[in-house]
């Protein structure tokens, strides 16, 4: 038994000094669950937990070692997880959040290959207070825009400028293709963000070929097929499954006065030709262009370095087809947070959500809180009671 210690001690005094030279790796997470009532889930009442309302649970390895002349060598594994169930989220990825190496210079920025997000979420989610403060319920309807990050570009390259005088700018693109069709799946944006003393904005630009297939789901396939729908998580875009292309575009800005932050956030959603069956299934026979225009207004609130609120109210409008005609729906959160310390809180969050219209699958418009079972009803709340920690 001494033996083994001392030969297992060794063995860490052997890493550790291997990582003084090499460069250093960091394991990290979060561990995210509440309880829940939800006034209408599908019909009923429901009360249950709830695994990463506010954040979602994760565990990760990044690493970094110095090149020298300012250029280092970086990786990031990062899983994501449902506490409750103890199961792998993001389609089951071993590593569904982000899977990515390459070379960072702090004079000419870094780039990256791997599963990685795209510009939406880089440089415009991050400066969004909502989706850090007020929980995944606070998320525009369905998340449609992925302004609550719940979507990845696979088999990517990213580029990320250094600051430059509080400019950033960058751009993500995906590998789609198959034999004899090369854009088939293939993903690509941009974005650009400036960051001075109180004030943060930033504006990003994403354009999607074939997106039931290669970015509404956590295993894109090149397989066309008719009766395909990855897109059934929300009945506010299930119908548009057969869409040749996903845009968004959205810009969001937030300035700080005082122990209150005020932000707002613009959104344009657009699933493009609709009746492409290559892309997926399209039932109804849709064709023409599914628009959305989202806009946010959010107010955080620090009534004491250790307790915050954050109230959210979001709009949403569809239209654009014909067939389907409008739908809306208009969104309402608030929170409360009080950290217990740096690494560990506890909240409560209370969203409602009234909807109205003709959402895309042809019938009246459901409210549907983001990551929630859709209300069979126009409206829908949700409240949880939960604790996070990070380490």
């Amino acid at each position: 038994m001494n033996t083994q210690t001392i030969s297992c001690a060794a063995l860490l005094a052997l890493c550790s000094i291997g990582q003084a030279h090499a460069g250093s790796v960091t394991l990290y997470g979060l561990v995210d669950y509440g309880v829940n009532y939800q006034s209408n889930a599908g019909g009923g009442r429901l009360y249950s937990g709830a695994s990463g309302i506010m954040q979602g649970s994760r565990w990760g390895f990044k690493g970094v070692e110095d090149l020298g002349d300012g250029m280092s060598a970086i990786f990031q594994l990062e899983n994501g997880f449902d506490l409750g169930k103890g199961t792998a989220l993001q389609g089951g990825t071993l590593f569904g959040r982000q899977a990515y190496v390459g070379l960072s210079s702090n004079t000419y920025g870094t780039v990256t290959l791997g599963r990685q997000y795209d510009s939406l979420v880089t440089f415009v989610e991050t400066r969004m207070n909502s989706s850090n403060y007020g929980g995944g319920t606070t998320a525009h309807p369905g998340d449609l825009d992925n302004l609550n990050n719940s979507k990845r570009v696979n088999s990517s390259v990213k580029y990320a400028s250094p600051n430059l005088g509080g400019f950033t700018f960058g751009g993500v693109y995906g590998f789609g293709g198959q034999a004899g069709d090369f854009s088939r799946n293939q993903i690509w944006s941009t974005g650009i963000g400036y960051d001075y003393g109180n004030f943060s904005a930033g504006a990003a630009y994403m354009n999607v070929r074939n997106p039931n297939q290669s970015f509404f789901t956590s295993t894109p396939t090149n397989v066309a097929g008719t009766n395909v729908n990855n897109m059934t998580s929300s009945p506010v875009f299930s119908g548009y499954a057969s869409a040749h292309t996903y845009q968004a575009i959205a810009a969001a800005g937030r300035y700080t006065i005082g122990p209150a932050t005020i932000g707002l956030v613009y959104s344009n959603v657009q699933f493009k030709d609709l009746g492409d069956t290559s892309s997926g299934s399209n039932p109804l026979r849709l064709s023409g262009t599914a628009k959305f225009d989202i806009a946010e207004v959010n107010v955080t609130y620090y009534w004491t370095p250790a307790l915050l609120s954050e109230l959210v109210y979001s709009y949403t409008r569809g239209s654009g087809v014909e067939s389907i005609g409008s739908s809306h729906y208009n969104n309402f959160s608030l929170s409360l947070d009080y950290y217990l310390s740096k690494r560990t809180d506890v909240y409560v969050i209370s969203s409602t959500q009234f909807a109205s219209g003709t959402d895309s699958t042809g019938h009246a418009a459901r409210a549907t809180l983001n990551a929630l079972t859709a209300s069979s009803s126009d409206r829908q709340t949700f409240v949880q009671l939960g604790i996070r920690h990070k380490f």
